[in-house]
């Protein structure tokens, strides 16, 4: 079966691509991946390059800018004055398409497997830069981005990540 969209990642332009299965591009978005670069090891907080697939959505339905922990909504809701509470804490909001390896031995599977990395497409707070490498191995998406991508594509849509 053909997937109905698949999704490109490309690292160097920063950018997110869906494309139906027709070839049309049904969205297209300024993203961040690790600042780190690209990497598949485990604690690398890299970007892992390959072929992955959306394993799993999470947080349908949930407010825009609402926190998640451990895949898991808190009730908060991002604001500048609870960043300065938690200046530590790498936000992941709104939406979780989280990423599974297809390729044994490069991205599933071990010290490199993408899943086991907790390695997402993810909302983040509105002010984070968007088109510079800045996340801890994930990709960063604007909220209003991970919603449209989070309600377009159904979890096993195919994702390329481009180095």
């Amino acid at each position: 079966m053909t997937p109905r969209y698949t999704i490109e990642v490309n690292m160097p332009a920063q950018t997110l691509t869906v494309t139906g299965a027709d070839g049309e591009v049904a969205l297209q978005a300024r993203i961040a991946t690790a600042r780190n670069g690209a990497g598949e090891q485990y604690g690398s907080e890299c970007t892992p390059r390959g072929r992955h697939y959306i394993r799993a959505k999470i947080g349908a339905g949930l407010p825009a800018n609402s926190v998640l922990v451990s895949r898991r909504p808190t009730e908060e809701i991002y604001s500048a004055s609870l960043r300065t509470l938690h200046p530590a804490r790498d936000w992941i909001l709104t939406r979780i398409l989280w990423l599974c390896g297809l390729e044994r031995g490069r991205n599933r599977l071990g010290k490199v497997d993408t899943m086991r990395r907790y390695v997402y497409i993810h909302g983040c707070p509105d002010e984070d830069p968007m088109g510079i490498p800045s996340s801890r191995g994930c990709i960063k998406m604007r909220n209003n981005d991970i919603i449209r991508l989070f309600d377009l594509v159904p979890v096993g849509t195919p994702v390329l990540i481009k180095e």
